[in-house]
């Protein structure tokens, strides 16, 4: 879909151009990368909406590439493991294709491609993901919590969580303004089934308080005294 960022990961320079220039008249965002290393690094600095991934690069193959990104978990590995990804190549065997499906990317395109084609086959991928991220989708204002790519975002800004932080945040958004006590907190995060004494919880929700409060001027985590947290939706 137009205003998308893809992310073009090639090493040949005449592809390359071709690419950006033709993406950008189609009003796509495009960033590139060379090599695998140089799209790792990009990966964790945005956030594309798309990968086109040459199968064949200097160094880490476009494949073994695709294998990391898939087995990442969107916050121990600062980047979507569901990034859609359509790979490039000049391999036309069924073998090569099968080969890089079974590895995760979502389409493969042999070189040389024809350009009407591959765009039609970025827009349809974008619109089919678009379509399930939706019903992953936890709103309370700017606030965006993505239960499927494990993404948060404040008005647009990512932001970083632990594996633990996100579940306490997913679970006191998916019913805002409910009070969630802390036994319930800690039998739903992190499991444990007998009350007791612990600060996890409240370290844990300090912790997921400020890193939220620093894209945003509103606190967006409460703690309700003598009964528990709930998320703050705006007035």
């Amino acid at each position: 879909m137009a205003g998308s960022t893809v992310l073009v990961v090639e090493d040949e320079p005449r592809i390359v151009e071709f690419l950006v220039e033709n993406l950008c008249a189609d009003d796509y965002s495009v960033l590139t990368a060379g090599t695998a290393e140089e799209a790792i690094e990009l990966l964790a600095q945005s956030q594309p909406d798309l990968m086109l991934l040459d199968v064949v690069l200097p160094g880490m193959s476009g494949i073994d590439l695709c294998r990391r990104v898939r087995g990442g978990d969107g916050i121990n590995e600062p980047w979507d493991p569901d990034l859609p990804i359509i790979m490039l190549s000049a391999k036309a065997e069924h073998t090569d294709r099968v080969r890089g499906l079974s590895r995760g990317a979502d389409d493969y395109v042999t070189k040389p491609f024809h350009y009407p084609e591959l765009l039609a086959r970025i827009a349809g991928l974008l619109k089919r993901v678009s379509r399930v991220d939706e019903r992953h989708l936890l709103a309370v204002g700017e606030l965006v919590v993505n239960t499927l790519s494990k993404q948060v975002k404040v008005g647009g800004i990512g932001v970083q969580l632990s594996v633990k932080e996100f579940q306490l945040l997913a679970t006191l958004a998916a019913e805002p303004e409910r009070v969630f006590s802390k036994q319930e907190l800690l039998e739903q995060v992190w499991g444990f089934k007998s009350p007791g004494r612990t600060r996890t919880l409240d370290s844990h929700a300090s912790r997921l308080r400020q890193k939220l409060a620093a894209c945003s001027d509103r606190a967006w985590i409460a703690n309700v005294w003598g009964h528990g947290y709930r998320v703050c939706a705006p007035e």
